[in-house]
């Protein structure tokens, strides 16, 4: 079988909501995240070259607008890469964790609302970043299972490929940080302890090689080490 790997890139920074832990907010790149999109690209074109890899032609995006900014900013600069025209395919999959209907409201917000509901009990300290916890709200899912759902997703495609393919080959998805560690999880390439103690850097690619059979691997790019005691909402 040929050698595949899927790079997994978390989306530049954006306009985002101040006290907002719901990461299904519509806004775009910021002038710092087309960069740090363009210099992704640079690190993909790197990785190519020091592994032999052909780019796939199809690019991966969460459906939201600055993963799917930093996707086309990357295939513009690696025009040239791709054997094949690239085509740009969003995914509701690759999203981050949902909310469900607490969707953009703000922490406050949140907490007020689960407070004045006599259904729940008060939501606990750590309930923006405990992996298993899932607001009692319609429509929202837990950070364990945004990654699943990503896992999921990942699997399917790099299965696909490895069908219809005899060459090396790299193919990229672009997301969120919290769903995409949370899916290294689900593959085999993370301990569960070490989901909190890691993060993404914005567009830096994370190279994982699929495997069929066992375990995923970790095979190139750095996960950024979380500062001990942070807290994650990303």
């Amino acid at each position: 079988m040929p050698r595949l790997i899927a790079a997994i890139v978390r989306h530049g920074q954006y306009r985002q909501l101040p006290d907002t832990p719901s990461a299904h907010q519509p806004f775009p790149l910021v002038a710092e995240g087309e960069q740090q999109a363009r210099q992704a690209a640079a690190q993909v074109l790197a990785q190519l070259h020091e592994l032999q890899l052909e780019l796939h032609p199809q690019v991966d995006s969460s459906q939201l607008l600055r993963a799917w900014q930093t996707a086309q900013l990357m295939i513009e600069q690696l025009q040239e890469q791709f054997a094949q025209p690239p085509q740009l395919q969003g995914y509701d999959a690759l999203a981050e964790r949902g909310v469900g209907s607490a969707a953009n409201l703000s922490i406050a917000q949140i907490e007020a609302i689960v407070r004045e509901d006599p259904r729940y009990p008060d939501l606990p300290p750590d309930w923006k970043s405990n992996s298993r916890f899932r607001l009692p709200l319609q429509g929202a899912e837990s950070l364990l299972e945004a990654g699943e759902r990503v896992a999921a997703h990942l699997r399917a495609q790099m299965a696909e490929l490895a069908g219809n393919t005899a060459i090396d080959t790299l193919k990229l998805f672009v997301g969120h940080g919290a769903a995409f560690r949370h899916a290294a999880y689900h593959l085999g390439v993370l301990e569960f302890e070490q989901i909190a103690r890691l993060s993404m850097y914005h567009a830096q690619p994370v190279l994982l090689e699929y495997r069929a059979d066992g375990p995923w691997r970790h095979v190139g790019g750095d996960w950024k080490v979380r500062p001990q005691h942070s807290e994650y909402t990303d």
